[in-house]
């Protein structure tokens, strides 16, 4: 049994965490709740206040002096699958997503735990890198994962960058395209930030989240993995990243432990619209 499993909550976490909030907000605007209905989404945001939460994210923040700064604000989502119950043969379903990638040394690292484990994720990827990084793409594709669209350069959609935002969509679907061979249907936008007139418009589909380890700031392995193991449940959509080697530990053992308790790890596909 792993220290993971023997612990079970992540009481014991909090003073080994080294968050990399030099300038990390104490008050974030987090969007909520996407509910897949009849095999689609419909979205609706909803704007939080302060959350009790972020304050004690921030206040530990400044205690620990900062190391990184973070790529990917966290938002929540829920995902309304249409679960199968009272079918105890049915295994349990859950995807594991990473952001901002390919890296030259942490993708390649995952992939090869991955493919040792037989598990496929979904990456989505930013434009720039793919593009510096193709045949990590190719072989992210080779191996079974889905790719999708992270925006070209990470940016955050605001009303005032809509088109500028349309047009890193655009340019890195056409990226991913010429490595691949394939049309990108799934994009994260990078903070939740999303237009719902983009999914006609473009023909892409939003995929947030609902389980979200702090896995862009913390030192700590053990740490982000337990926030997920604690958390996850079928149907559930895991934010991580492809850019450390904290979150490439702590990805690994979070599969090695969902495994045991009869996980079966899929892409986003196949649990948002099977």
């Amino acid at each position: 049994m792993t220290d993971i499993e023997q612990k079970g909550t992540l009481e014991f976490c909090a003073p080994k965490f080294l968050f990399c909030c030099e300038e990390l907000p104490f008050v974030r605007m987090h969007i909520f709740s996407v509910k897949a209905v009849s095999g689609w989404m419909k979205m609706k945001k909803t704007l939080v206040g302060i959350l009790i939460f972020d304050m004690i994210m921030g206040m530990l923040c400044l205690w620990a002096g900062g190391k990184r700064q973070d790529t990917t604000a966290p938002a929540s989502q829920e995902v309304s699958t249409g679960k199968i119950t009272g079918e105890e043969d049915v295994a349990k379903k859950i995807a594991l997503t990473f952001d901002d990638g390919p890296h030259p040394r942490y993708t390649e690292q995952l992939l090869d735990g991955l493919k040792e484990r037989n598990v496929v994720a979904t990456f989505f990827v930013t434009g720039e890198n793919a593009q510096n990084y193709p045949n990590i793409i190719r072989r992210e594709q080779e191996e079974g994962h889905l790719i999708g669209n992270h925006t070209y350069s990470h940016i955050q959609l605001t009303s005032g960058n809509r088109e500028t935002f349309r047009e890193e969509l655009v340019k890195t679907n056409e990226i991913l395209k010429n490595i691949t061979g394939e049309t990108v249907s799934f994009v994260r936008p990078p903070y939740g930030s999303w237009d719902k007139s983009f999914e006609k418009e473009l023909n892409m589909f939003p995929v947030l989240w609902n389980i979200d380890p702090p896995d862009w700031c913390s030192h700590n392995a053990e740490c982000i993995a337990a926030k997920v193991v604690e958390n996850a449940g079928d149907g559930d959509i895991i934010l991580m990243h492809d850019y450390y080697d904290t979150s490439v530990t702590a990805a690994l053992e979070v599969v090695d432990v969902l495994q045991k308790r009869g996980f079966q790890f899929v892409t986003v596909e196949e649990i948002l619209f099977d």
